[in-house]
């Protein structure tokens, strides 16, 4: 028998892993793909190798304390990367705009593009979401799953603090109070797509992802985001942990109400506690009928994309790039009210060999392209053929160039069972949402916890890494 069994060798389940077993206990780990990653995964095209999910690591310092947990050093694993700039916006207009890792940088660029007012507005803006973070941060992200009951128990003090998130607002309002450029208030919006939102419903309170990127900074990993997965893999089998590569796991097995173990191509597997780093949905599927009660998805599904791959030839490209519409709000009405792909989307670009230090072919560089869409839905051709069209259009793609690799939703739901295609669980859609979220521990069955986008607190590589050492925590904490 194991101490602890971890379902998936994503970011989540590895953050888990290694926690565990840093702590003494027996871990061993079964992911169904043949490589460690989750969605932090590569493709090798050409003999280059390719990220076909995360592109940016911000938050580092959750990497130092899991790194730290494991006996090492971020940097003694990983070497991380910053770019000037770091991002530029393309506008249907014409303008373009450069954001800096160095927010003084950043404001600077806005004030030559934009003017001093649009410069002044934007800082004030994100001097509320700095407010927001801080706020929120240790309640909502680097704690426990949050219930009203346990915000009610914080007292006067913390309900004054928290009173100051916006939540009360949306966060296409928040934007929309504070800035007036509409190319900043398009910039702003863009980031509720970082956890799968739609800022006309989600909580002014995501302004915070903001700050987290333009105020606190993001990186580049040498070698890919799926170098941090690969690292992580590294360090967990250094500290003793069992990875079992290839190996899908078929069912989560109960005795009364108390996890048992895992059955995997067909053999049990004994376990004390099982971390389950897969979609919620998955883990209600897994389990037998009497346990689901208390593991279900909670909300309206986040939204997926189509990811594609091209060979593209020197150009005049930076780390990251999104192209805007110029009607960037009916994405939105596509994606949440027509629950279609975007007729007219933002497409994000990821320069691999310049933003990671990735392979290149001769005189040709992977460039990874995003376009935002539903879950659920295939229209993998279609969303390709706009997507390459903006990007000709921007020159960032030329006619000769070439589409390698592509992943509709439907494709990532296949690799992904359960999901939908949905990249973040249910998306942060009113006030409640945080309060919905499956917890790390889960309620009613003895020795089952969550970890990974779907659970607390979240989506993103820093909350996923922070979902793992959180459902460690509470199995720790109930183990002793």
């Amino acid at each position: 028998m194991t101490d602890v069994a971890v379902i998936g060798a994503g970011l989540g389940g590895l953050a888990a892993a290694v926690s565990l077993a840093a702590a003494g206990r027996s871990v061993e780990v079964f992911e169904a793909s043949e490589r460690p990653g989750g969605k932090a995964d590569e493709v090798i095209l050409d003999g280059v190798a390719c990220d076909t999910g995360p592109t940016l690591l911000t938050l580092p310092h959750v990497a130092e304390t899991l790194f730290s947990l494991g006996g090492t050093a971020l940097r003694d694993e990983v070497s991380l990367l910053q770019h000037a700039p770091a991002t530029r916006y393309r506008f249907a207009d014409g303008l373009s705009l450069d954001v800096h890792h160095q927010l003084e940088d950043t404001l600077s660029s806005v004030e030559r593009a934009l003017g001093a007012e649009a410069a002044s507005q934007l800082g004030r803006h994100l001097e509320r979401a700095r407010r927001i973070w801080e706020a929120s941060a240790d309640p909502f992200v680097f704690g426990a799953a949050p219930s009203l009951r346990g915000v009610l128990a914080l007292g006067p003090r913390a309900w004054w603090s928290l009173g100051r998130i916006d939540a009360h607002r949306t966060l296409a309002q928040v934007i929309r109070a504070d800035v007036e450029d509409p190319h900043l208030r398009d910039l702003l919006m863009r980031y509720a797509t970082y956890n799968g939102s739609d800022p006309r419903r989600a909580p002014g309170t995501l302004a915070c992802i903001a700050w987290v990127e333009l105020g606190l900074g993001g990186w580049g990993v040498e070698g890919g985001v799926h170098a941090l997965a690969t690292a992580l893999a590294r360090v967990a089998e250094r500290l003793g942990v069992v990875l079992h590569l290839g190996e899908p796991v078929e069912a989560i097995a109960l005795s009364d109400d108390v996890v048992t173990g895992l059955t995997v191509g067909g053999r049990q597997v004994r376990a004390r506690a099982v971390v389950a780093n897969a979609d919620v949905a998955h883990v209600h599927r897994l389990l037998p009928a009497r346990g689901r009660g208390g593991v279900r998805p909670q909300g309206t599904l986040s939204t997926s994309g189509w990811v594609g791959i091209l060979r593209v030839g020197p150009g005049e490209r930076v780390a990251h790039e999104v192209v805007f519409p110029a009607e960037y709000g009916q994405e939105f009405a596509d994606l949440f009210d027509r629950c279609r792909p975007p007729a007219d989307p933002a497409v994000y670009t990821c320069a691999l060999s310049r933003a990671h230090g990735r392979g290149r072919w001769g005189d040709g560089e992977p460039l990874f392209a995003m376009v935002n869409a539903p879950a659920g839905t295939p229209a993998g051709h279609q969303l390709a053929e706009v997507a390459l069209g903006k990007l000709v259009a921007a020159g960032l793609v030329g006619e000769g160039d070439e589409l390698l690799w592509e992943r509709d939703p439907a494709g990532l739901a296949q690799r992904f069972p359960d999901t939908h295609g949905a990249l973040y669980g249910a998306a942060s859609s009113d006030l409640m949402a945080a309060f919905r979220r499956p917890a790390n521990r889960v309620r009613g069955l003895r020795g089952l916890y969550l970890a990974g986008g779907s659970a607390h607190p979240g989506g993103g590589v820093p909350l996923v890494l922070q979902s793992g050492m959180q459902a460690a925590a509470e199995l720790l904490a109930e183990s002793r």
